[in-house]
């Protein structure tokens, strides 16, 4: 069965919203899904998943060094991530507080390790945002994310 990985970090805890969101989603959507705080993924891990979606806060316009540190330990496995499907969300305290940098940061690494990340022409293209906790608006995008994420994890994986 297609696997997929939602893991987060949240200091606040809008970002666990919006990835218990996505999680619940994507299992809905027929594929099995660990949802894990980013602290207890270690990067050999990640290998195991057919989808990996990262959620963070952003700080100074990119993504929490708790993500980051992730991103930078998963260097080991440069290559083993080819083809599986991406993705990526994010929540700030202001509106043009760096949601879109955080999250082409982060998709930026994964498209690196030959990961397969799809866009979205409505809403939020990039991927989920936030700004503080999340609303209607940015909890829909959060469930059209992981609509894409779990079609696009089943052809390719399922």
């Amino acid at each position: 069965m297609a696997r997929v990985l939602v893991a987060y970090y949240s200091a606040s805890g809008n970002t666990k919203k919006m990835a218990e969101k996505i999680a619940e989603i994507i299992k809905k959507n027929g594929v099995d899904t660990d949802l894990k705080n980013v602290e207890d993924v270690e990067a050999s891990a990640l290998t195991k998943y057919d989808g990996i979606v990262l959620g963070s806060p952003t700080y100074y316009g990119t993504m929490a060094y708790q993500v980051k540190k992730l991103l930078d330990e998963s260097v080991s496995f440069h290559g083993s991530l080819k083809g599986k499907v991406g993705g990526s969300f994010s929540s700030a305290a202001n509106i043009a507080g760096g949601n879109e940098t955080t999250i082409t940061d982060i998709l930026n690494a994964l498209l690196i390790h030959g990961m397969v990340v799809q866009g979205e022409p409505q809403g939020d293209h990039y991927g989920p945002v936030a700004i503080g906790s999340p609303d209607a608006r940015s909890l829909k995008c959060c469930e059209r994310h992981a609509i894409n994420i779990a079609k696009l994890v089943l052809k390719l994986h399922g």
